[in-house]
């Protein structure tokens, strides 16, 4: 038998070494000091409470004691109402620690059983929701799943809309002030390309957006300029043309009515550019005094604008409206062709006539001038 023991079996009793055996009594002995305490200790609190002290004793003890046997969850689907953000890449765990700190659900735990038994909640969407206060775990995680509880501003940007409609239709969407979008561009805070100079206009790219209700200014049209600039990777477009792609592509979508015509309208302007002929585009005028008419006055021709290809060759100093991809694909791959002249001869359908010499142009113009006698009010 070792000399030494590194514990005893329940009943064992030693008999060979004295030494060891009054250790063993001595251990015994305090084991049993121990559970007479214990029991002492508990009587004194049963004592507390019952006798002259049992007021105080229970207001210290009770918080504990509730805490303690209380549920670690609500019951039912809440009341009332509060937002709360789910960032992006959030774990469930993290979305609990949200939602108890918002006061939603109770305890972290309530939420992640919830959300480990539904199988569907690793689905759940970065953003903001409304949900409700005291819900249980699994009431949560099904609001969080429902699609009309996440609070969005959806927002539609038309091919060929202008910076200032932009401004405007943002700043109503997103309850904004209308000078914290021209502010965000002078500040350079929403990530323009060198090719934009500075200047928003034809770098917002056309597109449906979904904001968080607390996007600002600079956030908003950051994310048009960065899905213009997936579509120029895409399309391929270096960097050293972009400036000029963006600026014949604003020609197109505001000349070009139908995506059919925009391929013929591209050729056309590359056709004058390489004759040196003078592109004498309505559209450029139009945007020089800021008007949206189907024709141009005399005295609209005679701007000194630099938009004004009436009276300056070459392409306008800058785009004129914001291309979306079929307007920007249309000048990169333009069809062959040897017209140099082109008129929207019935702006009710869109139609657009081509022409290679000054008669055959003087032909649709005149069919164009018809339909203006027929529709005064330019409809």
């Amino acid at each position: 038998m070792s000399d030494q023991l590194s514990h005893v079996l329940p009943g064992f009793q030693p008999q060979q070494d004295p030494q060891w055996r009054g250790d063993w009594r001595k251990a015994k002995k305090k084991r049993k000091t121990r559970r007479r305490r214990r029991a002492l200790l508990t009587v004194l609190i049963f004592l507390l409470v019952m006798g002259g002290g049992g007021a105080a004793a229970y207001i210290g003890l009770a918080p504990v004691v509730r805490k303690l046997t209380a549920p670690k969850d609500y019951t039912g689907t809440g009341t009332g109402e509060v937002q709360v953000k789910i960032p992006p890449g959030a774990s469930g765990r993290t979305i609990a620690k949200v939602l108890t700190e918002a006061g939603v659900t109770k305890t972290q735990v309530a939420f992640v059983t919830a959300f480990n038994a539904n199988p569907k909640a690793a689905s759940i969407q970065p953003g903001t929701y409304k949900l409700r206060k005291q819900m249980s775990g699994a009431s949560a995680v099904s609001l969080l799943l429902d699609p009309d509880s996440r609070l969005e501003v959806v927002v539609t940007i038309p091919e060929g809309a202008r910076a200032k409609y932009v401004y405007a239709t943002l700043a109503k969407a997103l309850d904004l002030p209308r000078s914290d979008f021209t502010r965000a561009v002078a500040d350079d805070a929403i990530g323009l390309p060198a090719a934009a100079k500075g200047q928003a206009e034809g770098f917002l790219f056309p597109a449906t957006y979904e904001f968080e209700p607390d996007t600002t200014a600079a956030q908003a049209l950051s994310d048009m300029v960065d899905r213009g600039h997936e579509a120029y990777v895409k399309l391929g477009i270096s960097k050293s043309d972009l400036r000029e792609v963006v600026i014949k592509a604003s020609i197109v979508q505001a000349e070009a009515g139908d995506k059919k015509y925009m391929g013929p309208v591209a050729r056309v302007l590359d056709n004058r550019l390489k004759g040196h002929y003078k592109l004498q585009l309505d559209s450029t005028v139009s945007y020089a005094v800021q008007r949206f008419e189907v024709t141009t006055t005399k005295q609209d021709r005679a701007s000194t604008s630099h938009y004004n290809t009436y009276r300056y060759e070459g392409l306008p100093v800058g785009p004129i409206s914001n291309p979306g991809e079929e307007a920007l694909e249309a000048v990169l791959h333009p069809p062959k062709g040897s017209w140099l002249f082109f008129v929207t001869t019935n702006p009710s359908t869109g139609e657009t006539k081509f022409a290679t010499t000054s008669a055959g142009h003087a032909r649709n113009v005149a069919e164009f001038q018809a339909w203006l006698r027929a529709h005064p009010d330019g409809r």
